[in-house]
Protein backbone atom coordinates (compact mmCIF):
# COMPACT_ATOMS: atom_id res chain seq x y z
CA UNK A 1 0.00 0.00 0.00
CA UNK A 2 3.03 2.53 0.71
CA UNK A 3 4.13 2.18 -2.82
CA UNK A 4 0.68 3.71 -3.76
CA UNK A 5 1.72 6.94 -2.60
CA UNK A 6 1.89 9.73 -4.94
CA UNK A 7 2.57 13.70 -4.92
CA UNK A 8 0.05 15.81 -6.99
CA UNK A 9 1.34 18.75 -5.79
CA UNK A 10 3.96 20.81 -4.11
CA UNK A 11 3.93 24.45 -2.96
CA UNK A 12 6.68 26.81 -1.27
CA UNK A 13 4.93 28.46 1.92
CA UNK A 14 8.12 30.26 3.49
CA UNK A 15 11.57 30.42 2.13
CA UNK A 16 14.08 30.39 4.79
CA UNK A 17 18.08 31.26 5.91
CA UNK A 18 19.07 27.64 5.55
CA UNK A 19 15.93 26.16 4.96
CA UNK A 20 12.42 26.58 2.63
CA UNK A 21 9.28 24.94 3.64
CA UNK A 22 6.15 23.60 1.46
CA UNK A 23 3.06 22.52 1.57
CA UNK A 24 2.69 18.91 0.30
CA UNK A 25 -0.33 16.96 -1.56
CA UNK A 26 -0.09 13.49 -1.36
CA UNK A 27 -2.72 11.23 -2.45
CA UNK A 28 -3.46 8.28 -0.60
CA UNK A 29 -3.59 4.82 -1.37
CA UNK A 30 -7.57 5.28 -1.23
CA UNK A 31 -7.64 8.43 -3.70
CA UNK A 32 -7.86 10.68 -0.67
CA UNK A 33 -5.80 14.13 -1.03
CA UNK A 34 -4.08 15.12 2.30
CA UNK A 35 -1.82 17.92 2.97
CA UNK A 36 1.97 16.86 4.59
CA UNK A 37 4.80 19.93 6.01
CA UNK A 38 7.73 19.18 4.24
CA UNK A 39 11.27 21.30 4.83
CA UNK A 40 14.17 21.08 2.39
CA UNK A 41 17.49 21.73 3.70
CA UNK A 42 18.89 23.42 1.07
CA UNK A 43 22.56 22.05 1.88
CA UNK A 44 23.34 19.19 4.09
CA UNK A 45 25.91 19.35 7.02
CA UNK A 46 28.49 17.79 8.34
CA UNK A 47 28.98 16.89 11.94
CA UNK A 48 32.22 16.06 13.91
CA UNK A 49 33.61 14.21 16.77
CA UNK A 50 36.75 15.65 17.86
CA UNK A 51 39.10 13.08 20.02
CA UNK A 52 42.17 14.27 21.52
CA UNK A 53 45.29 12.07 22.47
CA UNK A 54 44.34 10.98 25.89
CA UNK A 55 40.33 10.17 24.78
CA UNK A 56 38.41 12.78 25.82
CA UNK A 57 36.38 14.53 23.43
CA UNK A 58 35.40 17.77 22.46
CA UNK A 59 31.92 19.15 22.65
CA UNK A 60 30.20 22.57 22.24
CA UNK A 61 28.02 23.68 24.79
CA UNK A 62 25.57 26.56 23.16
CA UNK A 63 22.07 28.11 23.08
CA UNK A 64 19.38 26.65 20.93
CA UNK A 65 16.23 28.77 19.82
CA UNK A 66 14.55 25.46 18.25
CA UNK A 67 14.09 23.93 22.26
CA UNK A 68 14.73 27.17 24.12
CA UNK A 69 17.73 25.42 26.09
CA UNK A 70 21.61 25.09 26.06
CA UNK A 71 22.32 22.11 24.51
CA UNK A 72 25.96 19.84 24.93
CA UNK A 73 26.90 18.52 21.03
CA UNK A 74 29.11 17.57 18.58
CA UNK A 75 30.36 20.22 16.18
CA UNK A 76 28.58 21.00 13.04
CA UNK A 77 27.16 23.05 10.48
CA UNK A 78 26.04 23.52 6.84
CA UNK A 79 28.44 22.75 3.50
CA UNK A 80 28.33 26.36 2.36
CA UNK A 81 26.96 25.08 -1.31
CA UNK A 82 25.22 21.56 -2.58
CA UNK A 83 28.71 21.02 -3.97
CA UNK A 84 31.30 21.34 -1.05
CA UNK A 85 32.31 18.21 0.18
CA UNK A 86 31.08 17.34 3.61
CA UNK A 87 34.84 16.51 4.62
CA UNK A 88 35.93 20.27 3.82
CA UNK A 89 32.80 21.40 6.08
CA UNK A 90 33.78 18.92 8.77
CA UNK A 91 37.16 20.34 8.86
CA UNK A 92 35.92 24.38 8.79
CA UNK A 93 33.37 23.77 11.47
CA UNK A 94 35.90 21.97 13.81
CA UNK A 95 38.38 24.43 13.37
CA UNK A 96 35.54 27.48 13.35
CA UNK A 97 33.67 26.07 16.39
CA UNK A 98 36.77 24.33 18.70
CA UNK A 99 39.64 26.62 17.64
CA UNK A 100 41.13 22.79 16.90
CA UNK A 101 42.47 21.35 13.24
CA UNK A 102 42.83 17.34 12.92
CA UNK A 103 45.56 15.53 10.94
CA UNK A 104 43.32 12.35 10.39
CA UNK A 105 39.64 12.69 9.62
CA UNK A 106 37.42 9.23 9.41
CA UNK A 107 33.36 8.84 8.37
CA UNK A 108 31.65 7.93 10.93
CA UNK A 109 28.29 7.37 9.75
CA UNK A 110 25.70 8.70 7.45
CA UNK A 111 21.72 10.07 8.83
CA UNK A 112 19.15 11.81 7.91
CA UNK A 113 18.05 13.94 10.62
CA UNK A 114 14.12 14.40 10.77
CA UNK A 115 13.19 12.02 7.92
CA UNK A 116 9.00 12.60 8.94
CA UNK A 117 9.10 16.21 7.80
CA UNK A 118 12.97 16.98 6.42
CA UNK A 119 15.30 15.73 4.37
CA UNK A 120 18.31 17.14 5.94
CA UNK A 121 21.47 14.94 5.39
CA UNK A 122 24.27 14.94 8.07
CA UNK A 123 28.14 12.98 7.20
CA UNK A 124 29.53 12.40 10.72
CA UNK A 125 33.37 12.48 11.07
CA UNK A 126 35.39 11.05 13.73
CA UNK A 127 38.30 13.66 14.18
CA UNK A 128 41.63 12.53 15.44
CA UNK A 129 45.32 14.28 15.24
CA UNK A 130 44.42 17.31 17.16
CA UNK A 131 46.03 20.33 17.47
CA UNK A 132 44.88 23.41 19.50
CA UNK A 133 44.48 26.58 17.58
CA UNK A 134 41.59 29.59 17.80
CA UNK A 135 37.86 29.19 17.35
CA UNK A 136 36.82 31.27 14.55
CA UNK A 137 32.77 31.63 15.45
CA UNK A 138 30.41 33.63 13.60
CA UNK A 139 29.04 36.75 14.81
CA UNK A 140 25.99 35.09 16.28
CA UNK A 141 27.59 31.96 17.38
CA UNK A 142 28.64 32.27 21.32
CA UNK A 143 29.78 28.46 21.93
CA UNK A 144 31.50 26.90 24.79
CA UNK A 145 33.84 24.04 24.25
CA UNK A 146 33.65 21.08 26.98
CA UNK A 147 35.53 17.95 27.21
CA UNK A 148 34.34 14.98 28.09
CA UNK A 149 34.79 11.50 28.56
CA UNK A 150 32.99 8.73 25.92
CA UNK A 151 31.62 6.65 29.33
CA UNK A 152 30.71 10.69 30.76
CA UNK A 153 28.47 11.33 26.96
CA UNK A 154 27.18 7.92 27.19
CA UNK A 155 25.56 8.27 30.31
CA UNK A 156 24.29 11.49 29.42
CA UNK A 157 22.97 10.18 26.26
CA UNK A 158 21.13 7.46 27.74
CA UNK A 159 20.00 9.80 30.74
CA UNK A 160 17.81 11.81 28.21
CA UNK A 161 20.92 15.44 28.87
CA UNK A 162 21.85 15.07 24.80
CA UNK A 163 19.34 14.42 22.48
CA UNK A 164 20.45 16.35 19.67
CA UNK A 165 20.56 13.17 17.17
CA UNK A 166 23.81 14.18 15.11
CA UNK A 167 25.47 14.06 18.73
CA UNK A 168 23.71 10.80 19.87
CA UNK A 169 24.47 9.10 16.62
CA UNK A 170 28.08 9.95 17.07
CA UNK A 171 28.54 9.34 20.03
CA UNK A 172 26.96 6.06 19.68
CA UNK A 173 28.78 5.06 16.55
CA UNK A 174 32.32 5.59 18.37
CA UNK A 175 31.24 3.93 21.36
CA UNK A 176 30.11 0.53 18.95
CA UNK A 177 33.89 1.34 17.28
CA UNK A 178 35.86 1.43 20.61
CA UNK A 179 33.72 -1.32 22.29
CA UNK A 180 34.48 -3.29 18.84
CA UNK A 181 38.55 -2.80 18.26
Amino acid sequence: MVQKLKRVKRELVKEGVIVDMYADYMEMPDGKVVHWDYIEHRKGAAAVLPVLPDGRILMVRQYRNAIDRITLEVPAGARDSITEDTVVCARRELEEETGYTCGKLEKLLSLKSTVAFCNEFIDVYLATELTPGKQQLDEDEFIDIVTCDLFELCEKVYAGEIQDAKTVAAILAYANRIRNN
